[in-house]
């Protein structure tokens, strides 16, 4: 999952019944009305991905790391111009969390496109969603937890082969340490929505990553940014793998429950091989695909054990639990 909205686990509300106001009824929602926040996730999953895949073909023109510079620059630039961000008004911290977010979101990107140079795809972000997985684990401290962490870890054992020689070291690593940046990521996201209006602060932490990543792109690609047709590609990447599904994303969690949109989320490794598989012809053996199953089914279980707590206090009249 390279993308930045759609990897972030996003809080549930908090709410605080009234002293005279009794309990709110649920609101059993048709499934006419879930099915639509539904496919829009499910459409921005798609669209992250095989952006990705794009991203692949991309790499012999512009390498590695002049496409993550393109999808960045690009992206932020598109961002700007829709969200028009306010500058003033804000304190030394809130541009701290600024600069954590786009530092987060640049090393991200720089790691995770390092390692599909390298691996499949599908292995790649199997890989890297156990760094969001590691997180949501730790913040839970259920016993529970560590039962979805032994099963990721065998789906990983199960896709090196008993040794990550068989998909490149080097690769793999920069797919953990992706994993690693996306955990991080998710911190500094949730923080940045809670000191930022709407994508504001989406928009400046873009751009502020950009930035970052501009000298490591002129470095290895010169003026080879400046093709055309290279630009073009850049800018199908960065619309499809950050504008598209961050706007997807965001319409649909005004209705979709933070629960289900982290299990969604938890499909990317799938969505993933997919695109690998029809845009890139990498196929997957039949051990692959049962470790991307596994971690699949971690990543779900993870999040399904913290709704249990969550949903409990909320019956109590406690108020939702914020997921992290």
């Amino acid at each position: 999952m390279d993308s930045p909205v759609k990897d972030v686990i996003p809080a549930a509300p908090v709410t605080t019944p009234g002293a005279a106001s009794p309990p709110a009824a649920p609101d059993p929602a048709p499934a006419g009305r879930r099915l639509g926040p539904v496919a829009l996730v499910v459409a921005g999953g798609l669209s992250v991905q095989f952006g990705s895949a794009v991203a692949v073909l991309l790499m012999p023109r512009a390498g590695a790391l002049g496409v993550v510079t393109l999808r960045l620059v690009l992206a932020a630039a598109v961002l700007l111009v829709v969200c028009r961000p306010k500058v003033r008004g804000y304190g030394r911290a809130d541009w701290g969390t600024i600069v954590a977010f786009g530092t987060a979101m640049a090393g991200m990107n720089i790691l995770f496109y390092q390692s599909v140079d390298r691996i499949p795809l599908g292995a790649a972000v199997t890989l890297e969603v156990l760094g969001p997985l590691a997180l949501s684990v730790i913040a839970s401290r259920r016993l529970l937890n560590l039962v979805w962490a032994g099963l990721a870890l065998a789906g990983v054992v199960l896709l090196s082969g008993g040794g990550f020689d068989r998909l490149d070291p080097a690769g793999a690593g920069f797919a953990l340490a992706a994993g690693a940046m996306w955990a991080t990521y998710i911190v500094f996201s949730a923080r940045t929505g809670r000191r930022f209006p709407q994508a504001d602060g989406l928009a400046l932490a873009m751009a502020f990553g950009a930035v970052l990543t501009v000298p490591f792109g002129i470095a290895e690609a010169g003026d080879k940014l400046l093709v055309p047709s290279t630009i073009g590609l850049g800018l199908a990447v960065a619309l499809m793998s950050s504008v598209l599904p961050y706007t997807l994303e965001m319409l649909a969690l005004r209705k979709l429950p933070a629960p289900t949109f982290a299990i969604l989320m938890s499909l990317e490794p799938a969505i993933a091989a997919t695109a690998g598989f029809l845009v890139l012809s990498q196929a997957l053996a039949v051990t692959d695909a049962l470790a991307i199953a596994l971690v699949i089914t971690a990543s779900m279980g993870a999040v399904r054990t913290q709704v249990g707590p969550a949903r409990r206090k909320a019956a109590g009249g406690a108020g939702a639990a914020p997921l992290p």
